[in-house]
């Protein structure tokens, strides 16, 4: 009889899988699920299977359930990046919720790669909450300032110091019950917020990301973290953050992904409209009387060039 279970790893073909027991058993793909052809993993962490148990801790996956989400990145063809060719690469299945981790200081932020993630997490529709971490390295209220943009249009901002324990507790409560993912550059301070949220964990998900760096040909794994709460949760990181960028995404789509120029769209005179010349541009006199930042808007400009770009790279 077939039992269901949560993949929390996924290492060479090897997918861990435990179920509402708390039992972990080891389970490989069948020859017919293997033979799928798909433009994305057919299993893949956070995903709920269906398995035959073989022996004691062995067994074979049978069906894996529709995903409602995923967090995933773009795995170039092996010769040239073109849209036809690049290949989704989930990292984690299921998401509740990805946690962008940026520093305010020590290494300085940049705010045109947070423009970026926020458009895959939009795109992937993956909710976002944005974490500051380093809060005691400037004034008190640098962070909510700085930030200020994404806050009033809607993203969660929980400002931390993971070296003096401040809000610490607000992260918490933000993790609680869900299954998150925490992505952020080297050097912004994930792995001591992790042991602040819970000792050692910082140091589980530092192994994993060591373990995906080791070369080219190393394959890819993740895995979940189970959250030592009273609402429990899990928790994953995720290396390679340089590697993401928008999947099977066509230039005109990418206004879409950012939250506060997407309802402006259908306002434009023009259904075509680039938004970046035409008359009657709704999202124009938005940059122009500020309710749209001009540095969001920026970045919507450069995402849309990238992707022409490779469009007519591609055609």
């Amino acid at each position: 009889m077939a039992k269901e279970g949560l993949v929390i790893k996924a290492i060479s073909g090897f997918y861990t899988v435990q179920t509402n027991s708390g039992q972990q058993v080891i389970c490989r793909l069948p020859g017919r699920l293997k033979r799928k052809k798909k433009a994305t993993d057919i299993v893949a962490v956070g995903d709920w299977v269906h398995f035959t148990q073989h022996a004691t801790n062995e067994g074979l996956v049978e069906s894996v359930a529709e995903r409602r989400n995923s967090l995933s990145r773009v795995r170039p063809s092996a010769h040239n990046r073109q849209l036809q060719t690049d290949r989704q690469q989930v990292l984690v299945a299921n998401v509740d919720q990805v946690i962008f981790v940026f520093s305010l200081r020590k290494p300085k932020t940049h705010l045109r790669k947070l423009d970026r993630l926020l458009a895959v997490a939009e795109q992937q529709k993956v909710p976002a909450v944005i974490c500051v971490n380093k809060i005691d390295l400037a004034e008190s209220g640098t962070a909510e300032e700085e930030f200020k943009v994404y806050a009033d249009i809607g993203y969660p901002l929980v400002t931390v110091s993971a070296e003096k324990g401040w809000g610490i507790d607000k992260l918490k409560a933000q993790l609680d019950g869900r299954v998150s993912v925490f992505a952020g550059s080297s050097g912004v301070g994930k792995s001591s917020l992790l042991n602040a949220i819970q000792p050692g964990l910082g140091l589980k998900t530092g192994a994993v990301s060591q373990a995906t760096t080791k070369g080219m040909h190393t394959t890819r794994f993740a895995e979940l973290f189970k959250l030592e709460s009273s609402q429990g949760g899990y928790i994953a990181d995720t290396p390679g953050i340089r590697g993401w960028a928008l999947y099977d995404v066509e230039p005109d789509e990418i206004d879409g992904y950012f939250r506060e120029i997407a309802p402006l769209v259908s306002l434009c005179q023009f259904s075509d409209c680039t938004h970046l010349h035409e008359p009657g541009c709704a999202v124009l006199a938005a940059v122009e009387n500020g309710r749209v930042a001009t540095e969001r808007y920026d970045s919507y400009l450069r995402l849309r060039e990238e992707h022409e770009a490779l469009e007519d790279k591609a055609y």
